[in-house]
């Protein structure tokens, strides 16, 4: 790894490149937890920890860490009496993912071990690689964040993917133990934060002419399956006066969300749409859609969320259906710490200054997460962080995805100046 800047950017580059390489699907990347692409994955970043000088381990929910000692010798993750302070981000995609999402932030992570592993610290570094952030196969969000801050719920258990395997099957086939998950979680006196980097996933940045960017909070978020179920009957012999069409009540839905979730400041998304019996010749008797809600605040989430439930049942009430609703998914808004979005501004604005990256003049941007971030669970255990890097267009979760070499050089000197940041911090108040 070459130490500094555009070197060591295009190294990070080239790791996100490789990651590519373990998915699921031959036409695009797919990476879901616990498959044989996630044990791929960690293998390769294993190796990449162990090069920067990191000790390591994978945690009994899947999740990959590294450490060094806070006097830069390898040291086994989760060691007690040395807190450390952990930087990461998750590993596992969405389907038909881009390639920056997630594994930037890991990569970024431990090209900071790399730069800092001759460097003593007044606290032990450590770096995770999450495993199942997105949570694309079981439906269940952050999974590998909530074992890791203790917040694991038994009732998970059950959960399965579409071919049916549920979340302990998977442990087992993995070589987890369902019962050890609970070691996973690490204790609140251990750690002295968390911080992550991330592409920002919208605009903003872009916008403004600015690189990089130091997030204020994540939003909280709420998911939703909403089942329509109606009559399936023969679309030639059943009058519009005698249907209920699963499907039409859904449409009246999807729309009903969009208006309403327009007049708040929130984030309304039906992402997926399943019909039954799905036949071009038959009424759809069943309709089954995913909501996802998030807003600024829990509480504008919530109201959303009481308005699209009253009209839900409205529609299903006057179309003749029923409708039923399964929360999947909750997720607090999360403050990111000030003594963390302090040493992530003094970063990007010291690393902006050197580089003279941005446009002259402007003061560092803080801006609110939309999208969830693993520092949402990691809040229960310890304070979060997090520097957002602007991309293209700010696209994301699409093979579109796109972040600038030079963007990246920025954000690891940024990183790392956030370190040294809360490292100065750190030696004044102990």
């Amino acid at each position: 790894m070459n130490g500094t800047g555009i070197g060591t950017a295009s190294w990070v580059m080239e790791r996100c490149d490789d990651l590519t390489r373990h998915s699921s699907r031959p036409d695009a990347l797919e990476r879901v937890y616990l498959s044989p692409e996630h044990s791929a994955a960690n293998m390769a970043v294993r190796a990449w920890m162990l090069d920067a000088g990191l000790d390591t381990e994978t945690d009994a929910a899947g999740n990959l860490w590294g450490r060094r000692a806070a006097d830069g010798t390898p040291q086994r993750p989760g060691t007690a009496g040395e807190p450390a302070l952990v930087l990461g981000s998750h590993l596992d995609t969405v389907p038909d993912a881009g390639r920056y999402d997630g594994m930037l932030g890991v990569v970024l992570a431990i090209a900071v071990a790399h730069r800092l592993r001759d460097v003593p610290l007044p606290f032990a570094l450590e770096v995770v690689g999450f495993s199942d952030e997105e949570g694309t196969r079981f439906g269940k969000a952050l999974l590998g964040s909530c074992a890791a801050s203790g917040q694991w719920d038994p009732a998970w258990w059950d959960q399965a993917d579409a071919d049916g395997v549920t979340l302990r099957d998977a442990f087992l086939q993995f070589g987890l133990a369902p019962d050890r998950v609970g070691d996973a979680a690490r204790r609140p006196e251990d750690l002295v934060g968390y911080l992550e980097a991330h592409i920002e996933q919208g605009p903003v940045l872009e916008s403004a002419n600015l690189p990089l960017g130091y997030v204020t909070s994540i939003a909280g978020a709420r998911r939703f399956v909403l089942t329509i179920t109606g009559e399936a009957r023969h679309a030639g012999g059943t009058p519009f006066s005698r249907r209920r069409d699963a499907l039409v009540a859904a449409a009246h839905l999807v729309t009903r969300i969009e208006e309403l979730a327009k007049a708040t400041d929130c984030l309304a998304t039906v992402g997926d749409i399943r019909v039954e019996p799905g036949a071009v010749n038959v009424i759809p008797g069943l309709a089954e859609l995913t909501l996802d809600l998030r807003g600024r605040t829990d509480s504008g989430r919530d109201t959303l969320w009481e308005q699209i439930s009253a009209v839900g049942h409205d529609i299903a009430q006057e179309r003749g259906v029923k409708l039923e609703v399964v929360e999947t998914h909750r997720a607090p808004s999360t403050a990111c710490a000030e003594r963390m979005q302090a040493a992530v501004a003094a970063g990007i604005a010291e690393a902006t200054r050197s580089t003279g990256s941005g446009t002259a003049g402007t003061t560092t941007l803080g801006l609110w997460s939309p999208a969830g971030h693993d520092g949402m669970a990691m809040d229960a255990v310890t304070d979060v962080g997090m520097l957002f890097l602007r991309c293209r267009d700010g696209i994301s979760h699409h093979p579109d995805e796109h972040v600038e070499t030079e963007d990246v050089a920025v954000a690891l000197d940024a990183f790392t100046e956030a370190v040294l940041a809360l490292a100065r911090d750190h030696e004044e108040t102990r």
